[in-house]
């Protein structure tokens, strides 16, 4: 009998976290993404009070590029997921992956027990981490 691999979000997470300004214009948004080969930048939070947010390729596609509205006249706040899902770093892939699945995301951002921000996992991440752990489990 397998059993059922337990692998931690931290485990599969990238650390290295890009954000932006909500107030910066999403040509800047495209021109970082583009500089750091990433497809979503995070949005912090102004104070404790504040929640994060996340601008992805998706929403920029979808609301400046699709409605032929110009990336210098609209503003990363203007498009932008808030508040986020978060993740503890320490939760098991399987209940990141059904969470993020029961809200059709593609990532969510990690953070530590006292609720800051620790990297970023997506939903490839994980699947490719479960199946490379199950096929290892088979192996052996």
């Amino acid at each position: 009998m397998m059993s059922t691999p337990h692998i931690k979000v931290a485990d599969v997470m990238g650390t290295e976290v890009h954000m932006i300004d909500p107030m910066k214009p999403v040509r800047e948004a495209m021109r970082l993404m583009r500089q750091h080969e990433v497809s979503s930048l995070v949005i912090p939070r102004r104070d404790e009070r504040d929640e994060m947010g996340i601008v992805v390729v998706s929403d920029i596609a979808q609301q400046v590029i699709a409605k032929n509205r110009s990336p210098d006249r609209v503003d990363v706040y203007e498009i932008m997921a808030k508040p986020v899902i978060t993740l503890d770093k320490d939760m098991d892939i399987r209940y990141a992956v059904r969470l993020l699945s029961n809200f059709s995301l593609s990532r969510g951002l990690v953070v530590n027990h006292q609720r800051e921000l620790v990297g970023i996992v997506t939903l490839r991440d994980m699947v490719l981490a479960y199946v490379e752990h199950e096929d290892t489990t088979v192996e052996a």
